[in-house]
């Protein structure tokens, strides 16, 4: 089953515009990657600091399907930006998840020392260990003091965005210049899904309140990056390509912002 249209990177690289996200998935992680991708997902989103890569690894070696069909993205985690140990991390990485090299690599927040780790990301790179590098939980102002000092532009920024939390100033700044969105939390943590607006939509879609959310950033050009360890849930996740939001229905999602975050704020993180 096909299920999911692509997004072109400034890599002139594609990039499938679901992923499965695997943050906390624990012990249910190997399931839940086999369940997606049996079930037409080829985009994963893992990282060091979840502490599951080995057991992405397992599910992509299981599920037979060939490597070029798949995308995977990991992460580099802020103690080995701080202490400069980029290549060390990144190999650790490619190690546990039995690749040769990942199809997307970010430095996981901004933690002093994101230029020089960013830097060493552009070598590996070129070395052929990472196919498309990024970043993650940059703000504008972030991307801004990255830009002045790289040579790549970043493929992608992954950043918390849902109806209630609307980077509308690093929205535009990534489609100014060329950086895909990429929202985690899609769902804000479920919170979303309760929302009288968005409930009122699902009902004339006939479809439920996370499709809409999940259809409404595909519409916007945002990658989505849905957790769930549930099969129903994660097939479910994936039927978003049979419909379309109304422009009316796209302005009342718009207006729900409210800035409320359910992760840290990247100005002032502690870890």
């Amino acid at each position: 089953m096909k299920i999911q249209t692509k997004v072109k990177l400034n890599s002139s690289n594609e990039m499938p515009m679901l992923a499965l996200g695997v943050w906390q998935s624990g012990e249910l992680t190997k399931q839940a990657v086999l369940t997606a991708l049996k079930n037409g997902y080829r985009h994963i989103d893992t990282a060091a600091a979840y502490g599951n890569e080995e057991a992405v690894g397992e599910a992509i070696k299981e599920s037979g399907i060939a490597r070029e069909d798949l995308f995977i993205t990991t992460k580099l985690w802020n103690e080995d930006v701080r202490q400069g140990k980029t290549e060390e991390a990144l190999k650790s990485s490619l190690k546990k998840l039995g690749l040769d090299y990942v199809d997307l690599y970010l430095i996981h927040w901004p933690a002093k020392g994101y230029v020089d780790a960013y830097l060493e990301m552009e070598k590996l790179m070129q070395a052929g260990y990472i196919k498309n590098i990024g970043v993650s939980n940059f703000k504008k102002h972030h991307l801004e003091h990255l830009l002045a000092h790289v040579h790549i532009i970043p493929a992608v920024d992954q950043m918390e965005f849902n109806p209630q939390m609307q980077d509308e100033e690093l929205y535009q700044f990534c489609k100014e210049n060329g950086i895909v969105l990429e929202a985690w939390s899609p769902l804000g943590s479920g919170a979303c899904l309760k929302i009288p607006a968005i409930i009122s939509i699902a009902e004339k879609y006939r479809k439920s309140p996370a499709q809409i959310i999940l259809r409404w950033l595909l519409q916007k050009g945002i990658v989505i990056l849905p957790k769930s360890v549930h099969e129903e849930r994660i097939i479910e996740n994936a039927h978003l390509f049979d419909f379309k939001l109304q422009e009316e229905d796209m302005e009342t999602m718009n207006s729900l912002n409210q800035n409320l975050r359910t992760g840290p704020d990247p100005d002032n993180f502690h870890f």
